[in-house]
Formats: C-alpha cells, sequence, structure tokens
C-alpha cells in the first residue's frame, strides 16, 4: 500500500493560478502542474453529480426489488448512499460507474456509464483551452479515461481493493498503454468531482520523475493490488501531496511517477482522470475508441454529439464481447512471469 507522510501544508507543490508562460515552464520542470479553479463548478461539475445522482438512485432500487438491498435507502446523501449499497450488496460498484470497459472479461451487457454529462465533462471548453496550451490546438479524447468514487478503505473487503476502491500504487500513466504510445504526447489531466484531501486519498507525485525512462511494472501479486512500480526502481524524488478542490486541474507528462494515498475521512473521494493527445498520434490502447475534441485545422471532424460518443463505445463493446479469450490482444505490456518483479 503507498505510505507517505502526511504533511500540513502545500509548500514547494506547483500550483498555479493561471496557466501562463511561467507556469508552463514550471510544468516542463516538474513533470506536474495543478492550476487552481479552471473549471466553472456549477457548468461542468455539477452536471455529471446530477447524473451519477440518478444513476445510484436506479441501481439501488434495482438492487432493492431483487432483495439485495433491505431499502433503496433514497434519504441519504450520494456519498453514504454508495457506501450502504456497497456494504449490503457486495456489488462491484466500480464497473457500473466507469466510462470506459474493463481489460478482460468484456460481455455484450458488461455495465458501462455514457451519459451526456460525462461527455459534456470530456469536451468542456475550460478544460479543452487548457489542454490546448499544453499539446496544441489539434486534440485527440485518449480512450484511457475513469472516473473513480472511493468509499472509505475501511469498508471495502481487503480482497476487494484495487485502483477504483482503495489507495493507487506508484506507477505512470505511460505504462497502462501499450508501446505505441511511447513517442505520443499524451497528457493526463486529473480533476477532483469531490474536494480532494490528504485525508481522503488526494494523488501525490514524485516531481521531475518525468525525465527519466519508463520504469519497470509488475502486476498483481499478494502485496500489491495492481499495476505498480516496485520501490527499487522509483525516482529518488522527495513525494508531495496534492489536495485540491473542484474546479482545480493536475496536469502530468505521461511518464510523471504518482499515486495516491486511501481515503480514511468518512466519505467518498470522487475523481476523473482523462488523458489527451494530439491528432494522429498513437493513443496507446487502439481497441478503444478515441475521438476529436478540437480540431482547428479541420473543425468538421469534431465529435459533438454525446449519443455518438456513447454509440462509439457500445459498438467496440458489442465487437470485444465477441472476440475468443486466447485471440484478445493486450491492453499493456508487462508480463505476469517478469524476472524483474520477482
Amino acid at each position: 500500500m503507498v505510505t507517505l507522510e502526511r504533511p500540513e501544508t502545500g509548500i514547494g507543490v506547483a500550483r498555479v493560478q493561471k496557466l501562463d508562460a511561467a507556469a508552463l515552464e514550471r510544468w516542463r520542470e516538474e513533470g506536474y502542474l495543478v492550476v487552481e479553479g479552471v473549471l466553472d463548478v456549477e457548468r461542468d461539475i455539477t452536471p455529471v453529480v446530477r447524473e451519477y445522482e440518478r444513476l445510484l438512485d436506479e441501481l439501488c432500487r434495482t438492487w432493492h426489488a431483487q432483495g439485495k438491498l433491505a431499502s433503496p435507502y433514497a434519504d441519504l446523501p450520494f456519498g453514504k448512499r454508495l457506501s450502504r449499497a456497497l456494504g449490503e450488496t457486495g456489488e462491484k460498484y466500480e464497473r457500473y460507474i466507469d466510462f470506459a470497459l474493463p481489460q478482460s472479461g468484456i460481455r455484450e451487457d458488461t455495465p458501462i456509464h455514457l451519459g451526456p454529462a460525462v461527455f459534456h465533462m470530456l469536451t468542456s471548453p475550460r478544460l479543452l483551452d487548457a489542454v490546448e496550451r499544453l499539446i496544441g490546438p489539434e486534440i485527440v479524447c485518449n480512450p484511457i479515461h475513469h472516473t473513480r468514487i472511493k468509499v472509505p478503505q475501511r469498508e471495502v473487503p481487503e480482497e476487494r481493493w484495487n485502483s477504483h476502491t482503495a489507495a493507487t500504487d506508484w506507477h505512470q500513466d505511460q505504462g497502462v498503454a501499450l508501446p505505441e504510445q511511447d513517442e505520443s504526447n499524451v497528457l493526463t489531466v486529473w480533476l477532483p468531482v469531490t474536494e480532494a484531501t490528504v485525508e481522503n486519498g488526494c494523488l501525490i507525485v514524485l516531481p521531475r520523475s518525468h525525465t527519466g525512462e519508463l520504469a519497470h511494472h509488475c502486476l498483481v501479486s499478494p502485496a500489491k493490488k495492481g499495476l505498480h512500480i516496485p520501490d527499487k526502481y522509483l525516482a529518488p524524488e522527495q513525494p508531495v501531496a496534492l489536495p485540491m478542490k473542484p474546479g482545480d486541474l493536475l496536469f502530468m507528462h505521461r511518464r510523471t511517477m504518482h499515486a495516491s494515498l486511501a481515503n480514511e475521512s468518512g466519505d467518498i473521494r470522487w475523481s476523473m482522470d482523462l488523458r489527451y493527445n494530439p491528432i494522429g498520434e498513437p493513443t496507446g490502447r487502439p481497441a478503444f475508441p478515441a475521438f476529436v475534441a478540437r480540431s482547428k485545422a479541420h473543425p468538421e471532424r469534431v465529435l459533438r454529439d454525446p449519443g455518438k460518443w456513447a454509440q462509439l463505445w457500445l459498438d467496440t463493446r458489442k465487437k470485444l464481447a465477441g472476440v475468443p479469450s486466447d485471440q484478445w490482444s493486450p491492453f499493456n505490456r508487462w508480463s505476469k512471469d517478469s524476472e524483474l518483479c520477482a
């Protein structure tokens, strides 16, 4: 599990209020940058929250009708309702809320959330304006993206711990993609839907770790619950914690080493991690659908319809569900029997 002495201040963190030339230079040096107040909470984030409230209401009423829940718990706030549903049903709730498919076991009925509010977040003009400053105006929305609603870790049985439900181990985002992405200028955008604090599991980064090569990652083992960089391969920099408020954006280089703390609070910690790259560069996960989010050269190629975006994923799900497991193409580059992970 990720451990870090709990800091009391954010002194030394690469954090700015404006994405100006000085901030861009700081970004290039540190490999990450927090920019405060980029998103409009009411226009960008609140619609996402409302959409997920409706989704959770539908799930709870379904589980209640199936006898899995004693009550739909309609009177509880979102976080408490989700925790109660998890505790009683044991359902893998993360598969219902994510807006990407899993890397294995895809069926024609595999849950995926493809609501219009999520699409409008992915294509928010305020978000894309900031992305353009970092990678240029020809922007693809990379399909390696997720939402993570982490309930307090003490409420999740240890056998259910993974990157969606518990602390996230040290990794580089380039490490979760195929080698085709290695020369692509992929930008990670991490954003909090609820406030991210040290107590509820904010992100931690190793500054300047992007200047090195891609580190070796290991797959699931008895000690770790997901893809991770073993301690012996971590960059030597001192980690820093990144508390953030809704509306803030964290930008990370594809090789910046980062992790998250455990949620030790009494409520959820909700975030989205998105990725963007220049048009024409490989995404690192070719089996999943990317789309043009912004183009000044060819505005007619921009996808503006959330229904068409949803259909891209539904068509992909149907296609992949028909592929025998022994014919699947890999989603990442690592081997379970790597000698470097011994």
